[in-house]
């Protein structure tokens, strides 16, 4: 089976599309810059909502530890603390990789447009990997892993204290 041709990102010239492309063209981009920004939000939203299940988890694990119904808690909640970490570092993976593709995008439509600002800004910021920017993300994948190792951590003491 032959490989498929990769797609052309512009696909009519502005004598195939008409008077409009120009004009078209720049609503197009500022519609994907938009969506890439939206899909930071998201982001973001959901750091902030994962970080409240694992705070509310260590605190419930907290108040159980120090009352009469450990029990199956001290395995349960660390469990649960676990795939919820599990899950958000998932989650983190998938916005970078995604945000990382729109931006792949937008700086292969700013060939087409008078300047290339984000192509530019990321040249600036040497790609993240020098001095002059450091993306969050990968402080960000962090967080749900010191989750996971705080949930072994305490599943270990449960268990250890219950034996």
């Amino acid at each position: 089976m032959a490989e498929k041709p990769p797609l052309k990102l512009i696909q009519h010239t502005k004598e195939s599309y008409g008077e409009r492309f120009t004009e078209d063209l720049f609503e197009q981009y500022k519609l994907y810059i938009a969506s890439a920004e939206k899909i930071s939000e998201r982001r973001v939203s959901a750091n902030n909502y994962l970080l409240t299940v694992n705070a509310f988890l260590v605190t419930f694990y907290g108040l159980l530890a120090t009352s009469q119904y450990k029990g199956y808690w001290t395995i349960l909640v660390p469990v649960a603390g676990i795939l919820v970490s599990l899950n958000w570092h998932r989650i983190i993976t998938s916005y970078r990789d995604l945000n990382m593709v729109k931006y792949q995008v937008i700086h292969e439509l700013e060939r087409h447009m008078p300047a290339a600002l984000f192509d530019y800004e990321w040249e600036k910021a040497e790609e993240g990997r020098g001095k002059a920017y450091h993306p969050l993300s990968h402080l960000e994948r962090w967080v749900p892993i010191i989750f996971m190792v705080l949930y072994v951590l305490i599943a270990v003491i449960g268990v250890l204290e219950s034996g």
